[in-house]
């Protein structure tokens, strides 16, 4: 990479950093990104409103290849003393998606000045972290024919600059599950005047280790409780409203699609034998991100042929990532460039983005763009 196409992209990366805005409100971070491409390349700009793309046409445009970064922030208080601290109080850059645009911006620099066989397109998404951001983007895919998309997210764990990739699921897929239940209430002193949701919830807690287990499902199948708030501290009163708050997850889809039907079938019926009005509510719902094996190995070759260290990951992540949504459209693979292993953990207070993995996964981009 040259030195000053990575000294540019540091200064973004620190800009943005500075600058950190919640999923759904990136304006200022939008603009910025549009602002340093146009200033800086002469690429197509496509502007979509929330998020946008830029385009490099090739004189040949033989495939049309895309690359994707998100630049959403965190609502984490920035902790340490940064010369480019978030500016913002209660905002703040904890999972890296300021240097995941910055590499975007540095691929888009390279590729700008040097030309590709490839037209290479530049997608910079928003609301990566609620999961919302890729699946209203994933339009891109098909109105721009993508024949191949890949990403990359840093990460701490890992050795220092090896890149990870795997075949197959990488992320789990997941989403946040609410189940309301509503009865009657009634002085606590009668309680068989009202109608108590307590032990519906109850019978559908008590059904978890069963629907998630290992013998009733193909793959890992998680089920985690994170909220159960039934009636009001109120002793003179039976409770009557109820709510139980889960994440639902899974290696596949079709499993998570499963286990979210046990667990509707099991509330409705529960719902019935005591009367009770029952509804559901999804949100932050995440799709398994599945890898193209082809794609994974064209990152292999890469690694391979420029000397870059990599390593296979061992298993998928229970964690969710929105990158899914583009690789049930078209192929593509996403990868991990190590933080180090003993480097602070993602959304924590003491971490801080790697600059120096900038021109590691800019590498991996421009390899990548040739294929």
């Amino acid at each position: 990479m040259e030195k000053k196409n990575l000294e540019l992209a540091i200064q973004l990366r620190h800009e943005l950093h500075a600058h950190p805005e919640l999923s759904n409100h990136e304006v200022w971070t939008k603009q910025h990104l549009i602002n340093f491409l146009k200033e800086n390349t002469s690429l197509e700009i496509v502007d979509r409103g929330r998020w946008f793309y830029a385009i490099y046409h090739s004189k040949a445009g033989n495939r049309n290849v895309a690359f994707r970064a998100d630049f959403d922030a965190l609502p984490i208080e920035e902790t340490i003393e940064l010369p480019y601290g978030s500016q913002f109080p209660g905002v703040s850059h904890k999972c890296g998606h300021d240097g995941h645009s910055a590499t975007l911006c540095g691929l888009a620099l390279e590729i700008d000045q040097k030309g590709s066989d490839n037209n290479i397109f530049f997608l910079f998404q928003h609301a990566e972290e609620t999961g919302d951001g890729a699946a209203e983007c994933a339009v891109f895919i098909k109105e721009n024919n993508i024949d191949e998309i890949f990403a990359y997210h840093n990460m701490s764990g890992f050795k220092h600059n090896v890149v990870h990739v795997i075949d197959g699921t990488a992320h789990f897929a997941s989403k946040g599950m609410t189940i309301l239940m509503e009865g009657v209430p009634s002085h606590a002193s009668e309680p068989e005047k009202g109608i108590n949701p307590s032990f519906a919830i109850a019978k559908v807690i008590d059904a978890i280790p069963e629907f998630t287990s290992k013998e009733n499902n193909e793959g890992d199948v998680l089920c985690t409780v994170v909220q159960v708030d039934i009636g009001a501290k109120a002793f003179g009163v039976n409770a009557s409203k109820g709510a139980l708050r889960m994440t639902i997850r899974a290696l596949y889809e079709k499993e998570m699609d499963k286990l979210q039907k046990n667990l509707e079938d099991l509330a409705k019926s529960e719902a019935e034998k005591y009367g009770l009005k029952v509804a559901f509510e999804y949100q932050d719902e995440f799709p398994e991100t599945a890898n193209d094996k082809e794609s994974s190995d064209k990152i292999r070759e890469v690694c391979k042929e420029k000397g870059i260290p990599m390593a296979e990951l061992a298993e998928a992540f229970r964690g969710s990532e929105d990158f899914g949504h583009f690789t049930k459209l078209t192929k593509g693979s996403y990868c991990y460039v190590g933080n180090g292993e003993n480097y602070p953990n993602l959304h924590s207070y003491e971490y801080d983005f790697k600059d120096d993995i900038i021109e590691t996964a800019v590498e991996v981009f421009k390899g990548l763009a040739k294929k």
